[in-house]
């Protein structure tokens, strides 16, 4: 189902949620938090998320992109590219590795990212890219808009590396409308998945991630606020398409 949403809404977001107190005790802590525990779990990532996606990660991941309209050719940027799962599948559109770069503020994440030779990795946070203005074609993100420290300023920097016309992908999963459902997915993410990690994982901290992965999605700024947040950035026909109610995928072209 593909939503046009016309926002009424005065704000913008600014952080992508409130400080969790059960994890860290202020902003201030916040990215010290999130780069310790994602390095500390690189090496779980990728098996942990097999069995949170059932096997669908690299097929949804692969539609999403080409539904975003990435093509062969395109120069990506990935933001938060993490061990590279999104980074595979827009290599198989493109057609050249070479013409992928991937940033992530976690060294961790970077050193067991399976990428295909010719991904440029760099350090780097959403909010300051180290690369040139108008220097990519598509900018996309998986699963990691919940972990920047102000959308606004991050928004602004994909604008900013993105050629005009450009295209933006961000991947998402959003908390549920109804009760039933957000209660499945509660279970799901904090309890399940906790348990099954702390049974394969090398690391104790991989069943604590995926409970913050839960708490950050019940607490992320809504849809419509996200949306209004890119617009502010100064994007065009932004957008949203959610698959199953869960996976939102936001779309937006570079004025």
């Amino acid at each position: 189902m593909r939503e046009d949403v016309e926002s009424t809404i005065d704000c913008v977001a600014a952080a992508p949620h409130a400080p969790l107190p059960t994890y860290y005790a202020d902003k201030e802590q916040r990215r010290e938090y999130l780069t310790t525990i994602f390095d500390n779990t690189a090496a779980d990532y990728d098996r942990i998320e097999r069995v949170l996606a059932l096997g669908s990660g690299a097929w949804y991941r692969k539609k999403a992109l080409v539904r975003a309209g990435l093509q062969h050719g395109m120069r990506v940027l990935d933001v938060g590219v993490g061990t590279g799962l999104l980074t595979k599948e827009a290599v198989r559109i493109v057609g050249d590795a070479a013409l992928l770069t991937g940033i992530d503020p976690s060294v961790g994440m970077m050193k067991n990212a399976r990428v295909p030779k010719g991904v440029v990795l760099l350090k780097g946070r959403a909010e300051d890219i180290p690369m040139e203005n108008a220097s990519v074609d598509f900018v996309t993100m998986g699963y990691a808009l919940r972990h920047v420290d102000d959308l606004l300023m991050a928004f602004s920097s994909f604008h900013r590396v993105l050629k005009p016309s450009g295209r933006l992908c961000l991947l998402e999963i959003t908390r549920p409308e109804y009760g039933i459902a957000r209660a499945l997915l509660k279970l799901y993410l904090r309890g399940v998945i906790p348990a099954i990690a702390r049974l394969v994982s090398d690391s104790r901290e991989t069943a604590r991630l995926f409970r913050y992965y839960w708490d950050t999605i019940d607490a992320c700024a809504p849809p419509a606020q996200i949306l209004e947040t890119l617009r502010a950035a100064g994007f065009r026909d932004v957008r949203r398409q959610v698959t199953f109610g869960i996976f939102s995928e936001y779309q937006a072209i570079r004025c």
